[in-house]
């Protein structure tokens, strides 16, 4: 067993395949390991098969289901296969129209209110029918039908919205009802352990009602059975509650928001709340969320893998091919879509319901507990084979004594009664060490700290999406992360301005300027403005940046309606973040052509030769003029300003393509007329500076990677504390994404780590930047929001998107979703990353330190006496303490500051540190030395010689069950704190932590004082209570005068493989002579 003995690469940086190292031999060797991403099927085979399991049902629950992802994976590939005959079956049906061959569509049959019936919109989506759609009136006919306007969209009240969803259906889809209370009960009595124990006290039972009567022969079997049926309920209970975290989580995951146009203004809903008539405008990554038909659209191209399995991406037009399918993506282009089907109506959602269940998945420390739980309960059914045999050896020979001090059992003498029960109370007391030896809680307090994490993380603005990546940010070494909305507030105004060949205000631009600028500002743009009817505040949408530029439009005097009636757009190219620039070609009133260009100052001022001047009249862009334009720009970056350019030039008419050449007309991008530069202010978000620090100090390097203008970039990481002076502002700290870029993967592998800030970057940049750390061993997180932005969140060991400005495609690539889009909540899940580690440490020390007390008393109890201190019910109590209760306590501890001043913990760390080896030692040697001498000189040293001797041992053996349990309450505090020496730390905020120590306790008591026969104790005096006490307490000074014992730095494990080495070169030497 290795994984329990790994050294870390996540400190010294070795061999590390997740890293993107290809000579770790090491991890492929290591049966209990996977990657944190995309582990492969054979891999997640291969620890199944390895690992020791006592309850197969609960200990895979949370795992991937193999056998329920291939048929997931079926019934995708069955309803791609009816995609693609639809598909087939639509171009053969185009080829007969094209021969006239077409026949009549029937009549929309209306439906309630409506014009048309759900039926017909179902069957003309699903066979993407444009005859009948043309016959419908095409889309502005089917808006009529459906009682909504294309510009407007529907009203949006309730009772409206009430009748569409009563008419047409709502957007949801059935879902499989999760497992109940029942089925978590029934799943942990598959523990092979306890249907052992539980089949022992039936036979236990009938023979103690038979031998000695029902009054006093019950109790045996029946506490057995009892304490079998407590622990089951327990951990149901604690299985249940955790799947209910489950769920609620995996609904926020679902619930996606977008924009729909309604009562003519742009308002956010639920993707659940989408009506039939809906009008929703569609931008690049965002998820098709229902069936419907594209009303307009601008260069507009779906992916429509996930439901064709094909990867090309196909484009739309509103007269040739205008069906959209629920569940695509937005590849290219804006458009706007009128929706025809929702929830079970779709494609999509037949495929969703049909697969609704979620199917687990394992993470990296679970699969490595898995292993470690395999290597404990090994060694512990070793030592139970080893009991159970010289229990019965010492039994059958006569060494074995009662209460009396005479032979328990005797040749030819013993009813065979009395033996079969002395057996099963061997076998009992042997299965029971099984039960406390094999760690079955262990893989499943990853689960319960997760659940628990990824609740709390909520609260933090912070939605896990995959279970592992809370793991993984906790080895995090650097964060790449984006300027605008993450390290600054995205709320965006122009503060600042260039036009007419000087630095200037709206008030003096000449007319030629500010109508051209109108005119580009309200057609070049994917956002919009409402105006309330009663008067009020106008209503801004879109990307922060165009309503930044809208504002400034309104200042120029525009009225966004009227400047967009005033032209028609003839072909628009959206704004790419390759080129940093988006244009649009419009049509004005007098039949001119203009092309308006929108993006990055400095790359739009290249393509300008000319401007217009104070005057109005168009000026060449001399040399002085550009540079004057360059430096303005230079200037306002410097002081945090986001410099964008406008500029546009006019096209002959006749030049225009026409028909379905206009969607593949490339707009012309030279000899542009500058018409303004913008400086748009963007402040810093508040503490964001702190927030860098706390990352800095906890070894976890901030990295800005942006696609503004580098001196902008630079101004900003001095802000925020990125980069703290002037000298770092050169390259490699400070550098440029076409230099990055240019370079060879050898020559970016060497400045990578020097890296601080990263302009005009593009999202190929981004994703280079992140491989090349990844070779040089970081564990790299990476913010994101744009659709280009996938395959960097994708390749990176952790994918942050953000909740507020990110695409879907951008959220469905990441592992994490950051709600506010804030950096400090990525430090929180940093914080919250490295605590799930911490907890799971924790509460391993206390279970090892559990297991090898219990063990080493009862094995030599066992050899020495032949009987053991610890019973059968007993055992269950403590592992009843030691699994659930111990995991909750802590398990679900919160995460500190001290967590902040550690370096980033490695991926491979070995789960025991020395630190833990030594406490866990000095802890179970403490135990184990003064539980066996009050085994062995118990009835002495407690003054009980004078007693009958077989109250006098039920006397010692109630002082060492219960001595041991408060060693294990006390305990639990010192596992809280391994390596800080005040334990108290903020433990009375810990609510859980403190209930269950004190739910402990109470029911320590009540077993000890009120259930004798059912437990195997006796009652206790005030004396002997506070001798068991104090034995317990001995534990807190104890560790802390453990904690200035030093421990070597190089991990134990290392120490074990570098003998491990030597022994084999060592005997490979002696071969060779």
């Amino acid at each position: 067993m290795t994984s329990l003995f790994k050294s870390s690469p996540g400190r010294r940086r070795g061999s590390d395949l997740e890293s993107g190292k290809s000579d770790n031999a090491d991890s492929d060797s290591d049966t209990f390991y996977i990657p944190s991403k995309n582990a492969s099927i054979e891999r997640l085979q291969q620890w199944r098969k390895a690992a020791l399991v006592l309850n197969a049902s609960r200990r895979f629950r949370y795992t991937l289901d193999l056998k329920k992802e291939q048929e997931t994976r079926e019934m995708r590939h069955k309803i791609r296969s009816h995609a693609h005959a639809l598909l087939a079956a639509n171009r053969f049906l185009d080829m007969g129209r094209e021969q006239g061959a077409e026949k009549p569509t029937a009549a929309a049959t209306p439906a309630g209110e409506f014009g048309i019936g759900p039926e017909q919109l179902v069957l003309m989506s699903k066979d993407h029918n444009v005859a009948s759609l043309q016959q419908y009136g095409g889309a502005q006919g089917l808006s009529d039908l459906l009682k909504t306007n294309t510009e407007k969209g529907i009203s949006g009240d309730d009772d409206d919205l009430l009748k569409r969803k009563t008419t047409f259906g709502s957007n949801t889809y059935p879902r499989k009802k999760g497992k109940g209370f029942l089925r978590f009960l029934w799943d942990a009595c598959h523990d092979l352990t306890l249907i052992i124990l539980m089949v022992a006290a039936v036979a236990s039972l009938a023979l103690g009602i038979k031998t000695e009567g029902i009054k006093e022969g019950w109790y045996d079997g029946g506490s057995i059975a009892f304490a079998v049926i407590l622990v089951v309920v327990v951990t149901a209970v604690s299985d249940y509650k955790q799947s209910l975290q489950f769920q609620n989580l995996n609904d926020e995951k679902r619930n996606i928001h977008l924009e729909v146009i309604r009562g003519g203004r742009r308002v956010d809903v639920s993707i659940y709340d989408l009506v039939v008539g809906d009008v929703i405008p569609l931008n690049i990554g965002n998820q098709v969320p229902a069936d419907g038909v594209l009303i307009a659209g601008h260069s507009l191209a779906l992916d429509e893998s996930s439901m064709t399995g094909e990867s090309k991406i196909v484009n739309k037009d509103a007269n040739k091919d205008p069906f959209l399918m629920s569940g695509c993506k937005v590849a290219d282009g804006n458009g706007v879509m009128l929706v025809t089907g929702v929830g079970v109506n779709t494609e999509w959602g037949l495929l969703m319901a049909s697969i609704s269940e979620d199917n687990g998945e394992e993470t990296p420390l679970q699969v490595r507990l898995n292993g470690v739980a395999t290597f404990i309960g090994s060694i512990g059914l070793a030592v139970a084979a080893a009991v159970l045999v010289i229990l019965l050896v010492r039994y059958f020979t006569g060494h074995t004594r009662d209460i009396r001090g005479g032979p328990q059992f005797v040749k030819g003498k013993t009813k065979i009664g009395h033996v079969v029960d002395d057996v099963i109370k061997v076998i009992t007391v042997a299965v029971t060490i099984v039960v406390v030896a094999v760690p079955e809680g262990l893989p499943l307090a990853v689960t319960l700290t997760l659940a628990y994490s990824m609740r709390k993380m909520m609260a933090d603005k912070a939605l896990v999406r995959r279970l592992s990546a809370c793991e993984t940010m906790g080895s995090a070494t650097t964060i790449c992360s984006d300027k605008t909305g993450t390290l600054t507030l995205n709320q965006m105004t122009v503060v600042e301005s260039y036009a007419g060949g000087k630095k200037t205000d709206t008030e003096q631009l000449p007319a030629t300027i500010t109508s051209l600028c109108v005119e580009g500002i309200a057609q070049n743009t994917t956002g919009s403005i409402f105006v309330p009817e009663g008067g009020g505040d106008l209503e801004f949408s879109g990307s922060p940046t165009e309503k930044a530029i809208l504002g400034w439009g309104i200042k120029l005097g525009m009225n966004f309606d009227t400047a967009r009636s005033q032209s028609s757009i003839l072909h628009a190219f959206p704004f790419n973040s390759e080129k940093k620039r988006g244009g649009v070609a419009v049509k004005t009133a007098d039949g001119e052509v203009h092309v308006h260009w929108k993006g990055a100052s400095e790359i739009v001022l290249a393509s300008c030769r000319s401007y217009i001047d104070e005057d109005g009249n168009v000026a060449p862009m001399t040399e002085d003029k550009e540079l004057y334009f360059k430096k303005g720009i230079e200037e306002m970056a410097k002081r945090t300003l986001r410099c964008v350019a406008l500029a546009f030039r006019t096209f002959e008419a006749e030049k225009v393509p026409t028909g379905e050449e206009v969607e593949k007309w490339v707009l012309p991008e030279d000899d542009l007329i500058l018409l303004a530069i913008v400086g748009i202010k963007d402040p810093c978000r508040p503490g964001v500076k702190d927030s860098v620090q706390l990352c800095q100090n906890a070894g976890v390097k901030v990295r800005m990677v942006t696609g503004d203008n580098v001196q902008t970039a630079r101004a900003i990481a001095l802000e925020c504390g990125i980069l703290t002076s002037d000298a770092e502002d050169s390259e490699p700290n400070l550098i440029e994404g076409k230099s990055f870029r240019a370079m060879t993967d050898a020559e970016r592998d060497k400045i990578s780590d020097k890296i601080s800030v990263m302009g005009r970057s593009s999202p190929n940049d981004k994703l280079l930047l992140v491989q090349s750390l990844r070779r040089r061993g970081h564990v790299v997180a990476v913010t994101g929001d744009g659709t280009n932005d996938a395959p960097a969140l994708h390749e990176a060991d952790i994918g942050l998107a953000m909740g507020i400005a990110g695409t879907e495609v951008a959220k469905e690539s990441s592992d994490i979703i950051i709600l506010d889009d804030n950096f400090a909540s990525v430090v929180k899940v940093v914080r919250w990353g490295r605590s799930v580690y911490a907890n799971i440490q924790k509460f391993i020390q206390f279970q090892l330190t559990v297991n090898v007390a219990a063990l080493v008393i009862n094995v030599v109890a066992a050899i020495s006496s032949g009987d053991v201190p610890l019973t059968a019910v007993q055992l269950l109590w403590v592992n009843l303490i030691m699994d659930t209760l111990g995991a909750l306590a802590l398990a679900t501890e919160p995460p500190t500051d001290h967590l902040m001043g550690r370096p980033p913990v490695g991926r491979k760390e070995p789960l025991i540190t020395n630190i833990m080896w030594r406490n866990l030692l000095i802890q179970a040697t403490y135990q184990v030395s003064v539980l066996l001498v009050l085994n062995f000189r118990g009835v002495s040293i407690l003054g009980l010689e004078h007693e009958v001797p077989e109250h006098a041992t039920r006397v010692k053996n109630t002082i060492i069950f219960n001595a041991f349990v408060l060693c294990q309450a006390f305990n639990e505090f010192n596992a809280r704190k391994p390596d800080e020496k005040n334990i108290f730390k903020g433990v009375i905020k810990n609510r859980l932590f403190m209930g269950i120590i004190v739910i402990t306790l109470v029911l320590q008591v009540i077993i000890v004082e009120f259930l004798g026969k059912f437990a195997s104790t006796t009652k206790l005096n005030w004396k002997q209570w506070l001798i068991c006490a104090a034995i317990g307490v001995i534990g807190w000074p104890l560790a802390l005068v453990g904690k200035f014992i030093p421990v070597p730095k190089t991990p134990l494990s290392n120490k074990l493989s570098a003998l491990k080495c030597w022994g084999k070169n060592k005997s490979s030497g002696e071969g060779s002579l």
